[in-house]
């Protein structure tokens, strides 16, 4: 798919870009600690949609800083947007394990 913003081609978002991986990911690393079923599988959508969103939010905000600053376009898409979406599942991560922890 081709983003455009007012007439100017700006990138080209690809299947990876969709965040299922990072949803798979996280799944399994939740599973992995399995809990209560009614919470563990709460937790992985709930997840998940948190990490949709952020996703989406993610490919929005750099769409905008391309656009604003093309001369930053490899920093932010290599290097700070992968932190946004990778800490978000982190601190996930972190949650559930706090989660399972008090659990035990």
């Amino acid at each position: 798919m081709r983003l455009i913003v007012n007439e100017v081609y700006l990138a080209r978002i690809v299947e990876g870009c969709n965040a299922i991986s990072i949803m798979i990911l996280f799944a399994a690393f939740v599973l992995s600690f399995f809990g209560k079923l009614k919470l563990t599988l709460f937790y992985i959508l709930a997840g998940a949609v948190i990490i949709y969103a952020m996703n989406i939010v993610r490919i929005a905000v750099l769409a905008i800083g391309i656009y604003e600053l093309p001369q930053h376009t490899e920093f932010l898409h290599s290097i700070i947007f992968p932190l946004i979406i990778y800490g978000t599942v982190f601190l996930l991560w972190v949650v559930w394990v706090r989660i399972y922890a008090n659990q035990r």
